[in-house]
């Protein structure tokens, strides 16, 4: 077990180390990104709409752009972290060691939350000069962003592990990630919608991650907090299963 934990700590150092070290690429982006969402939609739109549910705009797409830039950082961490290793070769040396592939996948997967929470972190250090985001339940939106950050994390790295060229790293995060969070409630409350597109939209599990995360802020949410929960425990332990299925029959990362 000693040697396990030596083993994760050694992978996800490296990872975190990666991610600091070249911080101007990975945290500063993504944080300029969202400011400018802030800007255009908060302060010049959002300023010409009535409030939702007894808040601002501005406060009510506050957490959703929080969110938002958790899932993203952390998917492309994992799958770009993942890939490199694969294209370097360096993930065959982890997989003729003895290291067991639960920690290779908590390795990288640490990476991704790191980098994630860390963005997030500075997102909503951010926020705070656009609007007074208080937080209604602490232990709701930690845990939110936790889960999240995991999921996310994981599916980047299955992404990792099918990619065969530089190209396929951002199909997904282009093709499915965005539309799903811009459509995920980010800048809309549900009850907006037709009961139709209400239907359809909780289809979409990122509605459920974004509104439990608004919920820890600021008490509202479009759907139940608990079923939002059960969701993401049930997609952590779905991805990170699929991914010990991947490894162990080496898809993707044996020739």
């Amino acid at each position: 077990m000693k040697e396990n934990l030596i083993s994760l700590s050694t992978i996800a150092r490296k990872e975190i180390i990666r991610i600091f070290r070249i911080w101007i690429q990975t945290l500063v982006p993504p944080v300029i990104t969202i400011t400018l969402y802030f800007i255009i939609f908060g302060s010049f739109i959002g300023s010409q709409l009535r409030e939702i549910e007894g808040h601002s705009y501005m406060a009510f797409i506050a957490p959703g752009l929080i969110m938002m830039s958790i899932i993203t950082n952390s998917y492309t961490n994992t799958v770009s972290s993942f890939f490199s290793a694969k294209f370097q070769r360096n993930i065959e040396e982890l997989l003729v060691s003895p290291t067991p592939n639960w920690v290779i996948i908590l390795g990288y997967v640490s990476g991704g939350m790191v980098r994630g929470l860390s963005v997030g972190l500075l997102v909503s250090l951010v926020s705070l000069f656009f609007t007074r985001l208080p937080i209604h339940n602490i232990f709701y939106t930690v845990l939110f962003a936790l889960l999240t950050s995991f999921v996310f994390s994981l599916a980047g790295m299955i992404n990792g592990v099918f990619a065969k060229k530089f190209d396929d790293v951002s199909i997904i995060p282009t093709f499915v990630i965005t539309p799903l969070t811009y459509l995920g409630g980010v800048f809309y409350s549900l009850s907006l919608l037709p009961d139709f597109w209400q239907a359809v939209s909780k289809a979409n599990p990122i509605v459920y991650m974004i509104n439990g995360f608004r919920y820890g802020f600021l008490g509202i949410s479009d759907i139940s907090v608990s079923t939002g929960i059960a969701m993401l425990i049930f997609f952590a332990i779905l991805l990170f299963s699929a991914n010990l299925y991947l490894l162990k029959k080496g898809v993707g990362v044996r020739t």
